[in-house]
């Protein structure tokens, strides 16, 4: 359904509107944080204002994500981010796919996620780093409607972004319902928390003035107001915009007669519809906003076309307003009015209505809505059920605040006993049959308050189960460690080591309970300050938990609080990622192919998906090394070596690449381990421009990979395409993509989507050269395959989604050259990509193809020369041969001149910094920045102070500088530093 357009115009506002554009945009710097609160009464315009603002905000470049929240107790976790990202994800357009690809990403992360008590914060983490990666650089704006509803998990993550941790240029733009800041709130203990921090305002939005009021009255009816109509109004709606809306609208249509009471204006309304809008009103009040379209059908019964026609009349009549596929109340003081017009029982059947079409639509299902409707149907049996699903699905988002009033809900609705049910288990679920033990929802309920910082409900709960248990179901020695952990989070520490200590003594505890209790006590002693007991009680937690089969999250805990004891009163330790941890496994096992393999796939994963290319070039040379050492030279070594190369030619080292090649061919290497290599060696013949090398490393692999293997046929097919092209045969290029889309099933999008680049590159080589005709059948195919490798890419992790997003943007940029109008703006998005990623050499195609788009439509010729001199930089430092060729021969045409002040640009380095001396000529630009720091004496992390670098990073930086200088000591790579700069 198409949208509501409100025609009001905004009225006496324009002081907020520049308010809010300098505080949440013009003010804040990178990296900064603000936010403004908007308060004031129902219908006082705050929605019509951030709306505007939303807009204007937009308009000067930021990103804005705009959700609301839902207006019942048991909403989901983080309902209006994922409200906002939703529809922001529906908005994007297909030169956006990019973007689209993080948003669906953090979706999925959402989707996702498992519950456990201690990833909140790494949530939360998580969450502002897809934030960060949707904004790509732009500030970003959230705007929440309705925040007197928000969720508990929506808090504590404005919380978080706003006290700054989540390192991104964060606005927030909120409505909040002043009437419903009553009592004990939780928003206002948030709003209280939030300003101390200068960067947070709560501005309160007055009604209208007198003047203002008029004037707005006067908009809508198209005509000035005479005095005792404008006063009228004024008197009826005491400058509310809202109600000043309706009045005036009664007005300019002839409707008089109203009472001045906004109930009555609702109501007349209401009546004024035609019998099935009236239903349909009636319907959208009871549920829960937005009610979609499909749902809505169902509830009410209506046909397709009477429905679409019941809608666009209560629309029409400003009661209704059209929210994606589905509608919500222009104001919810409809439901408020609408509530008492209907009698306790069409209130049930229609809560009835909506969770018996939720129930027939388990697709679209929603536990917590399905919870709320059969509650209110009167059927708290079958409301049980779908509050227990609820509760799970928050603890599985880690919503704990939500899972508790879930599990309180349940706990009520089971309280309602059907006939012959005990007090233990109560309340029968028509999906299985059975019956809901009421001691497991205790426990439940206890642990989410306990999760949820409800301490002392938690406690209550307990000693319920405690009761509910007496006659010894529940062992002593569990309740004694819950109990205990409940208290120690309660800040109650001395009880709560002693119940860990009666746990511990306790008769009935098994080996598993005691290896917890152990690990618990160590880390409750840990947050005591007592770090030596706390490391001994972690040993003897682990000596016990080696004893039991399956005791991880024991030896996660116990590890904790050992690892920080011994970092505290021993020797402290960084740690190690996960994939290193298990690469110190395999040196201390000593099997050699346990050690050659954990260096394969760490470096392969940091070379390919993470594209943390420097480090994973380090670790694949110091793996062939160490693989070297223990006499699997021929076989890993080589494929090490070959990782290695990847690595450097993706960052721009192409002659480094060539060093590592022949270093690995001295092993002859044959099978898989010489196809990596010689994969690895055309590449750079590719790029070189090598072209009978690059077709003999061609037909070797081909030979090798007789009968198949996707991971090695999609690559080997790819660089025939790119062979191709450069020597002009864009036929064949296209036929060795077609038989990579045709002839091989691979999962790896990465691999893929540079497939699909080439076959779209060809084609439009094709349409540009007219030297064969542009196979149309082929483009469409190439499109799609190009739309389910982005759709695939929604599943995979943040960093294969960059690479690929690298990939689409090229495809983008191509498919605009193939429909006659290349886009440099698409350009110009695609060098950003890649510049981002440091992959210099496709960097330079894209800037050869931007000038190429900027000249075609004459316009900005300087910058096109800019461009052109820039790629042709990169291109001479990497010695890309015939890339270079193309970029002289427009650069010819266009008569732009590729030298400037006279000098080559040969010999500088691919980010355009001063030519380098010859010792220095194998380093990055950054290498040599840091290289220039390292012999100004400073240490790691005062360099990566001063770079905005990780320390780890930098110690990366620092292992490869000594690699290509062939050094061992900082002081011997400074004298090479300061020889070759002497001043």
């Amino acid at each position: 359904m198409a949208s509501d357009v409100d025609t009001a115009p905004l009225v006496g506002r324009a002081g907020q509107v520049a308010t809010l554009r300098s505080a949440l945009l013009d003010d804040v710097g990178p990296g900064q944080t603000a936010a403004v609160f908007l308060t004031g009464e129902s219908g006082v315009g705050k929605t019509r204002l951030l709306r505007e603002v939303g807009d204007r905000l937009r308009a000067a470049g930021a990103l804005v994500l705009t959700g609301g929240c839902l207006d019942i107790g048991d909403a989901s976790p983080l309902h209006p981010l994922l409200q906002a990202l939703r529809r922001f994800d529906a908005d994007l357009t297909a030169s956006h796919a990019r973007t689209s690809s993080e948003v669906r990403g953090l979706l999925q992360m959402f989707a996702e996620e498992t519950g456990g008590p201690d990833g909140a914060g790494a949530l939360l983490e998580r969450v502002s780093r897809g934030l960060n990666l949707v904004a790509q650089g732009r500030p970003l704006v959230l705007v929440l409607d309705d925040l007197q509803w928000v969720d508990r998990s929506t808090r504590q993550l404005l919380l978080y972004l706003l006290a700054g941790l989540g390192d991104l240029q964060l606005s927030v733009l909120a409505a909040v319902r002043s009437e419903s800041l009553q009592g004990a709130h939780p928003l206002r203990r948030v709003l209280t928390e939030l300003r101390r921090l200068r960067s947070v305002r709560v501005l309160d939005l007055a009604p209208l003035d007198r003047a203002d009021t008029q004037r707005l009255a006067a908009e809508i009816v198209g005509g000035p107001l005479g005095v005792e109509t404008a006063e009228s109004v004024w008197q009826r709606s005491g400058g509310n915009p809202f109600v000043v809306e309706e009045l005036a609208r009664d007005l300019r249509d002839g409707r008089d007669g109203l009472s001045d009471t906004v109930r009555e204006v609702f109501l007349a309304r209401v009546d004024a519809l035609p019998e099935p809008a009236h239903a349909v009103v009636h319907a959208v009040a009871a549920g829960v906003e937005p009610v979609a379209h499909w749902l809505l059908a169902e509830v009410t019964g209506l046909p397709e076309q009477e429905l679409i026609d019941a809608a666009r009349a209560a629309v029409a009549h400003r009661l209704l307003v059209s929210d994606g596929d589905g509608y919500r109340l222009r104001h919810r003081l409809v439901a408020e009015v609408l509530a008492h017009e209907l009698l306790p029982a069409e209130r049930s059947a229609l809560h009835r209505r909506y969770a018996e079409a939720l129930t027939a639509a388990p697709a679209e299902l929603h536990q917590a809505r399905l919870a709320h409707h059969w509650r209110l149907a009167g059927e708290p049996a079958r409301a049980l059920p779908a509050a227990v699903s609820a509760a799970e699905e928050a603890e599985r988002l880690h919503g704990y605040a939500e899972a508790h009033r879930h599990w309180t809900v349940a706990l009520q609705l089971a309280g309602v006993q059907p006939t012959g049910a005990s007090a233990a288990t109560t309340g029968m679920s028509p999906a299985d049959g059975g019956v809901v033990d009421r001691a497991d929802l205790l426990r439940h309920a206890a642990e989410a308050a306990h999760h949820c910082g409800e301490h002392a409900r938690a406690l209550a709960l307990l000693e319920e189960l405690a009761t509910t248990t007496a006659d010894g179901a529940a062992p002593a020695c569990a309740l004694h460690i819950r109990r205990a952990r409940y208290l120690a989070a309660a800040g109650r520490s001395a009880p709560a080591e002693a119940e860990y200590r009666r746990a511990l003594a306790a008769a009935d505890c098994t080996s598993r309970e005691r290896a917890t209790a152990a690990a618990h006590l160590a880390e409750l002693l840990l947050h005591l300050g007592r770090y030596a007991d706390a490391g001994d009680r972690a040993r003897e937690a682990l000596a016990l938990a080696a004893e039991v089969d399956g005791s991880v999250p024991e030896v996660v805990v116990a590890s904790m609080a050992l690892g920080f004891s011994e970092a505290y009163l021993e020797d402290p330790d960084t740690g190690l990622a996960v994939m290193r941890e298990a690469l110190d496994t395999a040196e201390r096992a000593g099997r050699p192919e346990d050690v050659a393999c954990a260096y394969l796939h760490l470096a392969e994963l940091l070379t390919g998906p993470l594209n943390i290319l420097e480090e994973g070039v380090v670790v694949a040379r110091r793996g062939a090394e160490r693989v070297a050492e223990l006499g699997l030279g021929r076989t890993y070594e080589t494929r090490l070596l070959a990782i290695a190369t990847n690595g450097l030619f993706r960052v721009g080292q192409w002659a480094e690449a060539e060093k590592v090649v022949a270093a690995a061919l001295r092993h002859r290497p044959s099978g898989a381990d010489a196809v990596e290599l010689l994969l690895a060696r055309c590449r750079l013949s590719v790029g070189y421009g090598d072209i009978e090398a690059a077709d003999r490393d061609l037909e070797a692999v081909a030979t090798v990979l007789a009968g198949g293997g996707a991971r090695h046929v999609i690559p080997l097919l790819t660089l025939r395409a790119g062979l191709a092209m450069w020597q002009g045969r864009h036929d064949l290029a296209r036929q060795a993509v077609q038989r990579g889309l045709t002839e091989s099933r691979s999962d790896d999008v990465g691999i893929l989507a540079a497939l699909v680049w080439h076959g779209l590159r060809a084609e439009a080589e094709a349409y540009g050269s007219r030297t064969v005709p542009v196979d149309r059948t082929a483009v469409r195919r190439l499109r799609e395959v190009a739309e389910r490798v982005a759709r695939k890419s929604e599943h995979a992790v943040r960093s294969v989604r960059d690479v690929v997003d690298g990939f689409l943007a090229l495809c983008d940029a191509e498919l605009s050259r193939l429909d006659g109008s290349s886009d440099p703006e698409l350009w110009a998005r695609s060098v950003s990509e890649w510049e981002r990623r440091h992959h210099p050499y496709p960097a330079a195609y894209s800037r050869l193809r931007q000038a190429e788009a900027l000249l075609a439509r004459r316009s900005r010729t300087a910058t096109a020369g800019k461009l052109l001199r820039q790629a042709y930089q990169v291109a001479q430092q990497l010695g890309a041969v015939p890339l270079s060729t193309e970029i002289r021969t427009l650069a010819g045409r266009a008569r732009v001149q590729l030298e400037e002040h006279g000098a080559a640009v040969e010999g500088r380095s691919p980010t355009g910094a001063e030519p380098a001396s010859d010792d220095l000529a194998v380093l990055t630009a950054r290498e040599r920045e840091v290289l220039a720091a390292v012999a100004e004496g400073l240490t790691n992390k005062e360099i990566g102070q001063r770079l905005f670098i990780s320390e780890r990073t930098i110690g990366v930086h620092v292992s490869h500088i000594f690699d290509k200088l062939q050094v061992r000591t900082r002081v011997q790579a400074s004298a090479i530093f300061l020889r070759n700069h002497p001043g």
